[in-house]
């Protein structure tokens, strides 16, 4: 298993027995992804999770434990908002390319159309999607106030 004790141990200034919870998860040369978890979930409760977790699928543990060091890495580094800030960033490039995309679009229909009157249809509803893209893009939804 692991040589001495694993991350968790040591910080927790405890001896690390033989079937440790943490010991795969959390290896001695990596402190501060335990340090970090530990910060905001607290070492007994992801124990509680971990322990909870079907032992016979190592891989969900696994999997738990990545996503509490991703979770608890960005509520670190983004205190009031933690992953929902990544969440809705990633969210507004969503809707900024999106927009780009209509307009682009509009952009092509206008070409390949070669109609006057056609084209300055399209290019005001191009104009409203880019007012729309600009206007929208710094607000933030109701659940971030």
């Amino acid at each position: 298993m692991v040589m001495g004790r694993c991350a968790a141990c040591k910080y927790l200034r405890k001896a690390c027995p033989e079937d440790c919870i943490f010991a795969p998860y959390f290896p001695s040369n990596n402190p501060q992804r335990f340090e970090n978890v530990h910060r905001i979930y607290g070492a007994k409760n992801v124990a509680t999770m971990l322990k909870e977790l079907e032992p016979l699928q190592p891989y969900l543990r696994a999997q738990a434990v990545e996503t509490l060091c991703y979770e608890a890495e960005s509520r670190i580094q983004n205190p009031v908002y933690g992953c929902a800030a990544i969440i809705f960033h990633l969210q507004q490039q969503i809707h900024n390319i999106e927009s780009e995309l209509a307009k682009l679009r509009a952009e092509i229909a206008i070409l390949s159309s070669n109609g006057h009157g056609q084209a300055s249809e399209i290019q005001l509803s191009t104009d409203q999607v880019h007012e729309d893209q600009s206007g929208s893009s710094s607000k933030a939804p109701n659940w971030f106030i």
